[in-house]
């Protein structure tokens, strides 16, 4: 594992790892950089939102890639890639039953709550450069709701978020193993995206808006109706919507609920 990346750095506190890692591509670094902190003081979620969180209770981290044949339009399995990647680290990790973490589309890694909500427990934000056909250099950055105790959790994000030892129960989740889990699963699957293979079917299965309706936020835009299903050629949310299909090829889903449900769930 120690060949798959160049540099790999640990900070205490850090504005940014996504800019850290953005200017060590910029600077010539080749991939895999990656760049961790315990704590952020401008950390970046996705829709420009920050990402803050006490020191020590979330892995945060950078990934800096250089791949060597990416088609643009493919640029966004790079995200996809990293979210299974933590997926299965962060269960793993977490002494959690195989199945416990989904993805909400696009990547952000949720849990079911016992109320039926999905509830988030870790963002992922993909930037790429490109020449507009291939994929030049891309940052992938990740934010983990690892050992954070929901006691600590923030007033207003409380009903939406859990962490990974909420999930296992209490128990204390050493962000350094999760590291070591994730950099583990990365390797082989950055290696098969390279190859031209991607885990279509891993992940479509694990998407937890399909069969469910949900209401988008498209720039601005709201649009409602329900997830038919993802297409991983172009990694669109299908959404049947008045009897018509859509693609949605950008976009956040910020409400997800059962079909049969009148909750809104996040």
């Amino acid at each position: 594992m120690v060949d798959f990346y160049s540099r790999l750095e640990r900070f205490v506190t850090v504005d940014s790892t996504q800019r850290v890692v953005r200017e060590w591509l910029d600077a010539g670094t080749p991939e895999v950089a990656v760049a961790v902190a315990a704590h952020q003081s401008a950390g970046r979620g996705r829709q420009g939102r920050s990402w803050v969180a006490p020191p020590g209770a979330a892995l945060l981290l950078s990934v800096g890639f250089r791949p060597a044949d990416l088609a643009a339009g493919h640029g966004w399995r790079l995200a996809a890639t990293v979210s299974l990647a933590m997926l299965d680290a962060a269960e793993e990790a977490a002494g959690l039953r195989d199945d416990t973490l989904w993805l909400k589309w696009p990547n952000d890694i949720v849990a079911d709550a016992q109320d039926g909500r999905l509830v988030k427990v870790c963002g992922v934000l993909g930037e790429a450069v490109g020449d507009g056909r291939r994929v030049e250099s891309a940052v992938v950055g990740i934010g983990v709701n690892s050992d954070w105790p929901a006691e600590l959790f923030p007033d207003a994000l409380e009903p939406a978020m859990s962490s990974l030892r909420e999930l296992a129960g209490g128990r204390p989740v050493d962000n350094e193993q999760l590291l070591d889990a994730f950099l583990a699963r990365l390797e082989p699957r950055y290696e098969a995206l390279g190859s031209g293979t991607f885990d279509a079917g891993g992940w479509s299965r694990r998407q937890r808006t399909t069969g469910r309706q949900v209401e988008l936020d498209i720039g601005g835009r709201q649009l409602t109706g329900t997830a038919a299903g993802v297409d991983p050629e172009t990694g669109a949310l299908i959404v049947e919507r008045d009897g018509e299909v859509q693609r949605i090829d950008s976009g956040e889903v910020v409400r997800c609920r059962l079909v049969a449900d009148r909750r809104h769930l996040v």
